[in-house]
């Protein structure tokens, strides 16, 4: 019988026999999985959602059963999630384990708990049962979703670990864990503590080590699309290859829907045809478009008001020096939303950028009118002049009212403008973003009917002359540009339209009025323009 083609996986762990991949396990940073068995060991593993931890749970698992010289389960404890009560956690992990059982199909008996009435005891007991059913070989258990737990039922879980962990041993009590989730150890226990610095001797104090699971190098990406090739003869070009690193940063899960949706909805399965830049531009954009469950989970947390601080802080631009060591930043680098690139901290990457900015601009969008001015050339084009003017006069008429109402006060102008852009190319254009704290500016390029323009955003604020922000922007504009040409144009295509918008965002008392702080200027190839 034909072999089914294997194809790109976006929903659950990755298997080999129906999904190209490429081994997890090579991805761990500071892992040392050997000696986690052998020196009997407990450690956790964190990486944001979708990267490949479940994945290289599962494959492990069976690795070292095939070995033969322990047992290990693969136990999540998702369904946990929710749940705070002690009394109602505590049962429903056992049945977690229970489960695992029988998911393996190993010839261990259904374990029947000895655990008191205590659930502060019971999961202690049904381990400790657990190990004795497995001997004499010891019990390797790696708990999955474990940061689902909260407060006083994380703090428990964590307790009975540490309780067994002096006597652990074959027989006795497992010889290895692993406590894998989103965030490090030490954070949900923060969490679990309202917030409160980790007493070092309590509750868990028996990690070896923390372990993350890093994103696709540039190779790898072409490595998981060499697989398709190796079994179909489907090519892809340099250009598209090096699209899906640019737009995704090597993060699994968008790698995989990049070649996904390109070689199962832009072309079909089996047509062969060569996966070209288009291509994915197009499954970029149905992508984000798509709002697909990973991309909405990123949306989702823009509803933690210290999480929207963050991205405030991002999208204007500004310098933060509470930045790093905030619990919040941390956070965003667990979940995959933040990291440093080249020193500099940005979003993870052009597609959670885009997606971030979608979100906190779209409750403007939707409330702005339908456009009624011209807005495109007769060629179908941008007419990004007449588009700005009006945006000048809107925000003139609207920007005070509208902020009133806008949980992001820094970055208002920002939104507005990018809500104002989305309005008009949503659909037929798209606009991609850079921004990063310390910078003190926004750049995006928009896209429409195949024509480019660059537009950078300045705030002016007090303590800072309109002279020597408008000489930065002036700056940092044509560096952006020459970057960005480089990269997108040939050697024969129009130089970049460039616009440079000017906020005046000084207090009431040092503000222009708006007959002088609205202005139209070309300056040094860069239009100008004061709101």
């Amino acid at each position: 019988m034909k072999r089914p083609i294997r194809f790109f996986n976006t929903t659950g762990p990755c298997n080999p026999d129906d999904h190209y991949m490429l081994p997890p396990a090579e991805r761990l940073q500071g892992a040392q999985l050997h000696r986690y068995v052998k020196d009997n060991l407990y450690w956790s593993l964190h990486a944001p959602r979708q990267t490949g931890k479940t994945t290289f749970l599962q494959s492990w698992m069976k690795e070292l059963n095939a070995s033969g010289n322990v047992v290990a389960y693969y136990v999540s404890v998702e369904r946990c999630q929710g749940i705070t009560e002690i009394a109602d956690v505590m049962p429903t992990i056992c049945d977690a384990i229970q489960s695992s059982t029988e998911e393996t199909g190993l010839p261990i008996p259904k374990i029947q708990s000895t655990a008191s009435s205590n659930p502060a005891s019971f999961l202690y007991s049904i381990l400790a049962d657990w190990s004795a059913k497995v001997a004499p070989k010891p019990l390797v258990v790696l708990f999955d979703e474990v940061d689902v737990l909260e407060g006083s039922a994380m703090v428990s879980f964590l307790r009975q670990l540490r309780s067994g962990f002096a006597t652990r041993g074959v027989g006795k009590f497992p010889t290895s864990l692993a406590l894998v989730g989103m965030r490090d150890l030490k954070d949900y226990l923060t969490a679990a503590k309202d917030g409160k610095a980790v007493n070092p001797g309590s509750p868990f104090n028996i990690k070896e080590d923390s372990v993350t699971i890093g994103n696709f190098s540039q190779e790898n990406v072409a490595q998981l699309f060499a697989q398709r090739t190796e079994e179909t003869g489907q090519q892809i070009s340099s250009e598209a290859l090096d699209y899906v690193w640019e737009q995704s940063k090597g993060q699994p899960w968008i790698v995989n829907s990049l070649f996904k949706r390109a070689t199962m909805r832009i072309l079909d399965y089996e047509d062969y045809t060569t996966v070209t830049l288009e291509h994915l531009e197009q499954a970029r954009e149905q992508m984000i478009l798509a709002r697909e469950t990973h991309l909405d989970s990123l949306a989702y947390r823009l509803e933690n008001p210290k999480i929207r601080s963050i991205m405030e802080t991002l999208l204007t631009g500004q310098i933060d020096m509470n930045l790093s060591p905030n619990d919040a930043f941390r956070q965003c680098v667990d979940l995959g939303l933040v990291t440093f690139d080249n020193d500099e901290i940005t979003i993870a990457n052009p597609i959670y950028r885009e997606v971030l900015a979608r979100e906190i601009s779209y409750g403007a969008q939707i409330m702005l009118p339908p456009p009624t001015f011209r807005w495109q050339n007769p060629d179908g084009t941008l007419d990004m002049d007449s588009l700005l003017k009006e945006f000048q006069a809107f925000w003139q008429e609207n920007s005070e009212i509208w902020e009133e109402k806008s949980d992001y006060t820094e970055a208002f102008p920002h939104l507005l403008l990018m809500a104002f852009l989305q309005r008009i190319t949503n659909g037929e254009g798209h606009i991609e973003r850079e921004y990063a704290a310390g910078r003190g500016r926004m750049d995006m390029a928009v896209e429409f009917h195949g024509q480019w323009n660059i537009i950078e955003v300045k705030l002016l604020r007090n303590k800072r002359t309109p002279e020597k922000v408008k000489g930065e922007g002036l700056v940092q504009i044509k560096k952006y540009r020459d970057t960005f040409s480089s990269s997108r144009l040939t050697k024969d295509s129009e130089p970049i339209p460039c616009y440079l918008l000017i906020f005046d965002r000084r207090s009431a008392d040092k503000q222009l009025p708006w007959a002088e702080r609205i202005t139209w200027n070309a300056e040094d190839e860069v239009t100008v323009v004061g709101c």
